[in-house]
């Protein structure tokens, strides 16, 4: 025989209050009633083993505590440590996050841009550039839904946002390796690439104007395989546009014969946890992925709380973190 689901009128029966306060108690709400109320539902809530229906709060409460973290690319570790900044922040408000892995594919990200809508989530984080302001408007704004978009995309005025200083980070990239004594410079990046993207284009073309480019997705596959363009080149100094890239490198051109920084001095952007783990140790520009993460989890949820406010957008410091990738050109 199923034993009967125990639902929150229990509760309420045997620690002799209503329903209404039995919900409000067990929602964090505890500090509108008495300790000796509060702990009576507690005390009912543990001998019966009550778990709250979250379909049914969400039609009660029109929350579900959980938020729609959208990112392009999994396997990227700047991901993995976002996602570890905004899990913090939701973790102790106790928000569960909800996880899409678009894979750079933009038809896939606004699927699950619908998707996250239709299941209720109560915001969204849209780590992403590729979703078209389009999308986000016909899927989030009309339906009123609480969004933040951040370092991949800006908010272009109709959201709030966190950004880095993406101008900033190529200007320092490009004077460590000018000031290092390399003229003949190359730019690793996507052809199409993202905004913020092209914005660490323009900083580094503020030294460097006549940059020479070299086109690569994000990844270490696509790093590899321009290694071997670079290694027919003149070229003595690099610009991973990210450290995936970098590493990519790193083995494309020891497969070329080429040596790091001998021949080529690399500087990255990002610095992943792995920068410090291979060899040499990779030069590259530090963004706050952790604080990134953290930051944008907060926005949002003070967003869910004050609807009305006006937008934000906070824009993260970068800096140089010289490694040995990097050498002056002899």
């Amino acid at each position: 025989m199923t034993k009967k689901k125990v639902t929150i009128k229990d509760v309420a029966k045997q620690s002799g209050v209503s329903i209404a306060t039995v919900s409000q108690i067990l929602n964090n709400n505890q500090d509108k009633f008495s300790p000796k109320t509060v702990e009576k539902v507690l005390e009912a809530k543990a001998s019966l083993n009550y778990e709250p229906d979250y379909f049914a709060r969400r039609m009660i409460m029109k929350k579900s505590k959980t938020i729609g973290v959208l990112v392009p690319d999994i396997t990227n570790p700047f991901f993995g440590t976002l996602l570890s900044g905004i899990e913090n922040v939701l973790y102790r408000e106790k928000f569960i996050p909800m996880l899409c892995n678009a894979d750079l594919d933009e038809i896939k990200e606004s699927q699950h841009l619908e998707e996250l809508s239709r299941r209720g989530v109560d915001g969204f984080i849209i780590a992403s550039s590729a979703i078209s302001n389009q999308a986000i408007n016909e899927t989030l704004r009309k339906k009123n839904l609480p969004f933040i978009v951040l370092d991949q995309k800006k908010a272009e005025g109709f959201s709030d946002a966190i950004l880095t200083e993406d101008y900033r980070g190529g200007q320092l990239a490009a004077e460590h390796l000018f000031a290092l004594g390399h003229r003949k410079v190359a730019v690793v990046m996507p052809e199409n690439a993202s905004a913020n993207i092209r914005t660490r284009l323009a900083g580094f073309q503020s030294i460097y104007p006549e940059a020479q480019m070299i086109h690569s997705e994000l990844s270490k596959a696509a790093g590899r395989k321009a290694a071997v363009e670079i290694s027919q080149s003149e070229l003595t100094g690099l610009f991973a546009i990210n450290d995936e890239i970098a590493f990519g490198l790193y083995l494309g051109l020891k497969e070329a014969g080429k040596k790091i920084p001998e021949d080529y001095s690399v500087v990255g952007y990002d610095n992943v946890e792995m920068s410090e783990f291979v060899t040499p140790q990779l030069t590259t520009i530090a963004q706050p992925i952790f604080e990134l993460g953290q930051q944008s989890a907060e926005l949002l949820l003070d967003r869910i709380k004050h609807p009305e406010k006006e937008w934000e957008e906070k824009t993260l410091a970068v800096e140089l973190i010289q490694r040995f990738s990097t050498a002056p050109l002899k």
